[in-house]
């Protein structure tokens, strides 16, 4: 099997890449291991920035997202009892984001990807990728029983942190910059209308709790959590309490419960591999990057590094230069340290570090009493929710 460009995986960054390349006139072919239901249905992020929307509009994904989409035009921060909403559109020029699931822009994708796109192979595994630093690079891969080849010009890894394309990446020319942090997100869906209608971001000396949400009926809420909490181990009853106890106001606002559908807990880290390139190798999303969720920027970075690098083949096709292929990964991490500052930021901010001083606690209500009472210190955080610059 011969193609210009091999996918890798045919999560959001995969299949936003073979749609680029498509309106281009740039062949492609995506290899995902997984069927199509569990690509479908995995639940993943659900905040777009203004960029990605903007993206995926440009790229004809759109038109469902709008119609079911949820523009949120700002976020709330509880401390103390108080509440302080940021305006994002105030703040930032008109930017705004988006609460549309993962699940949704993949489905949106892949329904485009097979009606007019290259060939997308679900159940097809990577084993290898081969060749990266020579003119002609190659994917190994088993489908439907038997192992086969795929012979691209550039291979991009949209596989995620435990894929076979970073490993492509030889350890003497690799770096890596991680931080594990001590605590998790128990997150639930919950079949209950949310209790606010924008994003909700406390800080409690309990610990962090966030709600969010779905859809208009659908609620999706999260507590700060011991790192090896089990999920299990939590009542329902005890999940409520415990968030309206975090989500507490000085004025009438109520939480409303409901029946909860889905309970897990998600680890908190930070990681970053450079270089995001090697050879005709090219890294992208989790492959390369990973935040933690407070920031709400990981399907947006992967969105950003595959449009950099679309951007740049489009560049070499229509030119013959390569410039902006070289520059990939300085132009992509650039990016992905901006995102990953944000999100440390707000980590750190929010949460209760079990082995944090007073002192520390002081400066956490410090930093958010700044915020509310000032604008430049408001309108950093504003342009960091809503996105930043793609390339």
């Amino acid at each position: 099997m011969r193609t210009t460009v091999g996918i890798i995986g045919a999560g959001p960054a995969g299949l936003l890449l073979a749609r680029l390349l498509h309106n281009a006139g740039i062949d492609s072919v995506v290899l995902e291991s997984r069927d199509r239901a569990y690509v479908e249905h995995r639940q993943r992020a659900g905040i777009l920035e203004q960029g990605t929307v903007d993206v995926l509009r440009a790229a004809g994904a759109g038109e469902r997202m709008d119609r079911e989409g949820l523009r949120h035009d700002g976020i709330e921060l509880r401390f103390d009892r108080r509440r302080h909403r940021v305006d994002f559109p105030a703040l930032t020029g008109g930017r705004s984001v988006t609460v549309y699931a993962q699940t949704e822009v993949c489905k949106d994708l892949i329904a485009l990807q097979l009606a007019d796109g290259g060939p997308l192979l679900f159940e097809a595994e990577a084993l290898a990728v081969e060749g990266a630093e020579s003119d002609r690079p190659a994917v190994r891969f088993r489908h439907q029983g038997r192992e086969d080849v795929l012979r691209c010009d550039y291979v991009v890894g949209c596989d995620g942190f435990w894929g076979v394309a970073r490993k492509a990446v030889p350890a003497p020319l690799s770096q890596v910059f991680e931080r594990t942090y001590p605590f998790g997100w128990l997150g639930i869906l919950a079949d209950v209308a949310p209790s606010h209608d924008e994003l909700v971001y406390a800080r409690h000396d309990r610990g962090f709790a966030l709600l969010s949400m779905r859809s208009p009926s659908v609620s999706r809420l999260y507590l700060q959590v011991p790192a090896d909490t089990d999920a299990g181990a939590w009542s329902d009853e005890g999940i409520w309490d415990e968030l309206e106890r975090r989500l507490e106001t000085a004025d009438d606002w109520t939480l409303r419960r409901g029946p909860i559908t889905q309970k897990s807990v998600t680890p908190m880290r930070s990681y970053v591999h450079e270089p995001m390139r090697h050879g005709r190798l090219f890294l992208a999303g989790d492959a390369a990057h990973i935040v933690p969720p407070t920031g709400a920027k990981g399907l947006n970075l992967a969105v950003g590094d595959v449009v950099t690098f679309a951007r740049a083949l489009v560049h070499e096709k229509y030119t013959g230069s390569a410039a902006l292929l070289d520059a990939y990964s300085e132009t992509c991490l650039r990016r992905v340290w901006q995102a990953e500052r944000f999100s440390y930021d707000m980590t750190t901010m929010l949460h209760r570090d079990p082995d944090a001083i007073a002192f520390e606690g002081r400066l956490q209500r410090a930093r958010l009493d700044r915020i509310s009472s000032c604008r430049a210190a408001e309108t950093d955080l504003a342009e960091g929710y809503t996105g930043f610059p793609i390339g």
